[in-house]
């Protein structure tokens, strides 16, 4: 992997607003006043840590303007509750959403906040009641919650799963209705959505999502592309990306330039016909 020190050649990501949106875009900023595509999703349409995220090689490659609105650690929620999101995809030739995990959005057990999806705010009294033993002042992530949860009883968090799988689904049909043009799905992990079970023992992402879920979507939607990287694929990708030495950690889970190479070449097949 690529080391660049602190303060020298860090990847600037031109970071941009759009309209009345609190989100932070990554940049350059796209012009809206003529026929764009829209790119919705989390941390890999983004593209952190990675110089040339698929939405930035599917412009270039297409010859048409793409805006990224990828939010790193997004979940359905932050999309869904910004008007000039919302709106943005509205006005677009094509949407296309990177499908994001299922625990990064509120719910009937805990709600998390509203731009930084990631972030758990605070657990609903139906979740205090079935978990009486947990203490819910230990925790800030998402992540770090349910994982506590699955260990404090795993019959319990079968409840907890079965609930953000709904909401997810309840979320993501939402979403697309307030859209109402055309949307495309992309599905972007290391596994197959068929391997939901086993991505969820894993924390893989997108987590909890699986076959079934999209595919109640699906019949909203103008097409679907699948983008599934294997170990291997995912070390080469790694090697392009570039991040100060402090930020290695969080370099663990991205995909890299393979996986942004080949949902570009995916999202291109599905759009020419569109444009």
């Amino acid at each position: 992997m690529t080391y660049e020190n602190l303060g020298g050649n860090a990847l600037d990501y031109y970071p941009c607003r759009y309209g009345k949106s609190k989100l932070l875009f990554r940049g350059p900023k796209r012009k809206l006043d003529r026929p764009y595509v829209a790119v919705i999703g989390g941390t890999e349409t983004y593209g952190k840590f990675t110089e040339r995220p698929f939405p930035m090689l599917v412009e270039e490659n297409l010859a048409y303007p793409v805006v990224n609105l990828g939010c790193v650690n997004a979940g359905v929620d932050v999309f869904a509750n910004d008007q000039t999101v919302t709106d943005t995809c509205r006005n677009a030739a094509v949407t296309v959403i990177q499908l994001t995990g299922a625990q990064n959005l509120s719910n009937r057990f805990y709600a998390v906040h509203p731009r930084r999806n990631d972030r758990f705010l605070r657990a609903s009294n139906l979740l205090r009641t079935i978990y009486r033993e947990v203490d819910f002042t230990d925790f800030n992530f998402t992540r770090h919650l349910l994982s506590a949860l699955k260990k404090a009883s795993a019959d319990k968090f079968a409840m907890v799963e079965g609930e953000l799988r709904e909401a997810w689904v309840g979320r993501m049909k939402n979403l697309i209705a307030k859209i109402e043009g055309r949307v495309v799905l992309l599905w972007m992990a290391d596994h197959a959505p068929q391997a939901v079970e086993k991505c969820s023992q894993q924390w893989s992402d997108p987590l909890f999502v699986g076959q079934e879920m999209i595919d109640e979507l699906l019949p909203l939607t103008a097409g679907y592309g699948e983008v599934v990287v294997s170990a291997k694929e995912i070390r080469a990708g790694q090697e392009a990306l570039r991040f100060t030495e402090t930020e290695a950690p969080a370099t663990t889970n991205i995909l890299g330039s393979v996986a942004q190479e080949r949902a570009a070449d995916v999202i291109q097949e599905l759009l020419t016909p569109m444009l």
